[in-house]
Parts: structure tokens; sequence; C-alpha cells
């Protein structure tokens, strides 16, 4: 079996093989697809391929609707080469379960893949669909860094260039989205939704600043029509929704490939782009997944509540991504991510095996539930219980505390940070925490870049990792002093934890942490016991 159109005609092969195929001729899919765009999404990724894409072909298979995404690639050209068109645009979405099973299914609802680069017929293609009065969304994950417009510098130079060329010569991401809404805007000011999926707060708001920042400039500059800037501020025509998704998707993993090939489908190659992204024609994911959007969409939209994706309005999916990612998942991921690195750990899932550092979850969770914000949506305590006994421990999900560890120093003011506010708001002692302050004396033990054996680990990458190190230098002699360097940066924390209750606790565990070999451990034990 190969994974193209012409080989799902064999219908029985397939099904006898256990996938699930799509219920919809897609050759009809297509063709209406091209003629009323209702979708596009742009980041060609394998969170997209096994969450937006499934729902999409839910409501295929369920007459829901009748037209298929668009997906866009502006970052690594390679992922559309090597895994969409290579396949007819086919993905293999693997739906890995806690006993064990899985769920393959072959998903279709990709109609056409484009590559976002102004140079080529794709971009002619790109001005046809935002042109076109169908079109309802365009929807993003492109991770936090796609929508960066500046640095401390100044605006980032190809933004720069872009402002200053105008919509006819853009070349940035941020520039080509801006220049393909001036084109929506000219064809009679057509409305549209643009919604930012991606796994960070207030993720609407910031692709609405980096939109606007460059209208403006070219407005200003006299580079488009007057009208352009108050178009893109006008919801009844544009709006921005906020979002919070939740779905583990790891890199494409070689036992699964394996596996896949065994049931007869041939090249199922993994692959690293010169990008570095781990891409294959396969995605592996955990069952599990949440995705809770602003319900604000001047052109209409798909049905996707029919896919189980929820609709609410801003104050909701702000509360449900504080309780995602203040109390319930991250700060637990980010915790064992640290104490993995430092106990020699190579999955999240064994590290749920080890009774200690299931303990230091539970509690990690547990210190947030007195302040956790109920978004009344979702359970927080059935979330957080979802967490602990079904995600995290799943051993098919080959996640690993080094992956998780990346960018630490980005995720603790607003993984341990917030917690710690509504403490102090609350009136709570901070005296009553015990194992957020093992996390943060554990991360600055990590920071050491030594295990808990002694041997010299590698850190994950952070864009902070040398300056930190640099403030810890003479841990070893001055535990106190690193503590309090590293506690006191309002950039990290939030707010100077050294002035706080915590400090105290976290220099004694800090210490005893740096006591030996096999600190670390001895630590956990005394305290979480």
């Amino acid at each position: 079996m190969k994974l193209e159109k012409k080989s799902l005609r064999e219908a029985e092969e397939w099904k006898k093989a256990g996938y699930e195929l799509p219920e919809y001729d897609l050759d009809i899919i297509q063709a209406n697809t091209k003629k009323k765009p209702t979708w596009i999404h742009f980041g060609a990724g394998n969170i997209f391929r096994a969450f937006m894409a499934v729902a999409q072909q839910k409501l295929l298979n369920e007459k829901i609707s009748d037209t298929g995404i668009i997906v866009c690639e502006g970052y690594d050209s390679e992922i559309i080469e090597k895994v969409y068109r290579k396949y007819d645009n086919l993905t293999i979405a693997v739906s890995m379960k806690q006993n064990g099973s899985m769920d393959k299914m072959v998903v279709g609802s990709v109609a056409e893949s484009l590559l976002l680069k102004p140079e080529t017929s794709d971009w002619l293609r790109l001005k046809e669909i935002f042109e076109n009065p169908a079109l309802q969304m365009a929807t993003f994950t492109i991770t936090e860094k796609g929508y960066q417009i500046k640095n401390a510098s100044g605006y980032l130079p190809q933004i720069k260039k872009d402002m200053l060329a105008g919509p006819e010569h853009v070349k940035s991401y941020m520039g080509c989205l801006t220049a393909l809404c001036y084109i929506r805007y000219l064809t009679g000011k057509l409305p549209l939704a643009l919604v930012s999926m991606d796994n960070f707060s207030h993720n609407g708001d910031r692709l609405k600043k980096a939109v606007l920042t460059i209208a403006k400039e070219w407005e200003k500059n006299n580079l488009t029509e007057k009208g352009f800037y108050n178009y893109l501020q006008d919801e009844s025509k544009i709006s921005f929704p906020w979002s919070m998704i939740d779905k583990i998707t790891p890199r494409p993993d070689f036992e699964i490939k394996e596996m896949l090939e065994r049931t007869g489908l041939e090249n199922m190659d993994i692959y690293t782009t010169s990008a570095n992204t781990y891409i294959a024609p396969f995605v592996n994911a955990e069952e599990t997944e949440y995705l809770v959007i602003e319900d604000n969409f001047p052109n209409g939209r798909p049905k996707l509540e029919e896919a189980g994706i929820l609709f609410a309005d801003r104050r909701t999916v702000e509360c449900v991504e504080q309780m995602k990612v203040c109390t319930c998942l991250n700060p637990l991921h980010t915790g064992l991510a640290i104490f993995g690195c430092l106990l020699s750990y190579s999955s999240i899932s064994k590290e749920m095996e080890d009774p200690l550092l299931r303990e230091l979850a539970i509690q990690i969770g547990q210190e947030g539930m007195p302040v956790v914000v109920n978004p009344v949506i979702l359970d927080p305590k059935d979330f957080l219980q979802e967490v602990l006994c079904v995600r995290l421990p799943n051993p098919y999900i080959p996640d690993t505390p080094q992956r998780i560890a990346t960018d630490t120093s980005q995720k603790m003011s607003i993984r341990y940070g917030e917690t710690i506010k509504a403490y102090q708001k609350a009136g709570r002692s901070l005296k009553q925490l015990h194992a957020i302050p093992l996390v943060i004396a554990g991360w600055i033990r990590y920071l050491t870049g030594v295990d808990d054996s002694g041997n010299v680990m590698k850190l994950s990458p952070d864009p902070r990792i040398e300056e930190l190190r640099e403030k810890i230098s003479d841990i070893a002699d001055n535990p106190e002093k690193a503590a309090r360097l590293i506690m006191s940066d309002v950039s990290v924390f939030g707010q100077d934890l050294s002035r706080t209750e915590l400090f105290v606790t976290v220099t004694c565990y800090l210490k005893e942490m740096l006591a030996g070999p096999q600190a670390v451990r001895k630590t956990l034990e005394k305290y979480l016991r």
C-alpha cells in the first residue's frame, strides 16, 4: 500500500489493515475548495495535521462540510515538498492510547498545499484565495516566534524592509500576511477571522499587533490606501480571536514508522529538514485534545463544534488557558522536565512510574488548586486528574524531559509565577508551598549542567542559558548568592522572589541538592514523603 489517492481505491485492503479512510470523494472536495475556499491554515507542522486536519475530516465524513483546508507553509518549504505533495496531501494520523491500542486514520481533508513565497506561482494562488468572498478564516500554528516583529534592538531587519517596501514587495511572514489582508481589503473590504491557534497566552492579540503595526507604517508612508488600517481594526470586518490549544504531538517516532510498515505501508520515511524540523508522512499524537476558541467570526465559520472544538467568549478562553498553563498541565510538565533531566530519564511516562516524581507532579497540581481559575466550560479537577492518570503516564507518547525543558527561562513566570501571585493576592502564606519551591531550586541546580550522578549533562536550548549560568558561576561556594541572583530576576519570575518568603525555602532546598551525588533525589525524598 502507498499513501496516495489512487491507492485508496483499494479500500478493502486499507480497512483490513486497520485504517479509517475518508468517507468522501477527495476529487470533489478538492474541486469545491478550489472554487470556494473557506479555511486556510498557515503552519503545516504536526499539530495541524494531527488536530485541525482531523477535525475537518470529521465534518467532511458527516457531510457537515463540503470543502477542505488549504495549508500554507512559510518557514520550511521541505515540509510541503516531502510530506504533502509527495503523498497527494494525505497524512496518516496515529492516535496513541494509554492501553497501547492505536487508531490509524488516513486524513484527506487538506485539499491544497502552498508555499508562502511571493516569488512563486503559489503567491498568485494565495491572492485568489484572499480575494474570494467564501473565505471565512485563516488559522495559524507557526509557534510564538512566528509573530515576532521586534527584538531588543528594534524592528527585525526583514520587517523593517517590508515596512519600507510596501505590500507589493513583502518577504517576511507577517509582511506577507498583511499584504494578503490588503488584497482582501481592495477586493471589497471583505470580512475574515485571523485565528492564532498557537500555544501561548493572548495569542490573538499578538497576531493583531503584528499585522496592525505593519499596516500602520504602510498607510503612514502612502504605500496603501487610507482606510486599510481602520479596516483591520473593525471587528465587523476583521477579527483576531483568542484560543487555547492542548494536544501533545511529539516528533514522528521510529517505532510508529515500523508499525505502519508492518501493516503493508511503503515509504514511511522520517525526515529532518535543513531547518531542523522532524517530519514524516504520518503524525503520532495523544488521543486527548482540547481547542477552545473565542467565537468571533465576521464571515461565519465551519461547524467545528461538531468535531469537539469548543467555542466561548474571550474571558472563558482566557480562564481555560490560565487553568492549563498555570495549574493543571504546564507546571507539572516543566517540573517533570527539570527533574527528569537531573535524574537521567529519557521519557515523561517513565518518570510517572517513579513514585517520587509522580508525587512531585501531584503536589504541584494540588498547590495550584486553591487559587486555580475555574473556566466552568472545563472542570479543573477533572482536567488535572486526566493529566495525572491518563496523559502524562501514557507510555505510547514518546515525549522527553529534554524536549520539554527547552526555553524554561521563558516559562517560569507563567507556570509558577502566576500561582505565587495568586497566593499573595489571596493573603495565603507562601510557606504553604513545597513542590513549587522544589522546582525552582531544581531549575537552579539544573543550570549547573551536572546531573544527580555527577556527570556532565547537556542543557536544553534556552535563549538566556549563558546569562543564567554566569549568575550561578560560583554556586558551589555561595549557593545563597546564586539563588538570590536568579530569584531576583523579575523578567524570569514576574517579580523579585528573593524578597518573598520563598527565598529561604528555595535556598534551603538548593543547598541540599548541591550536597553531592544523589543529593537531588535525597532532597525530593525528604520533602515529598
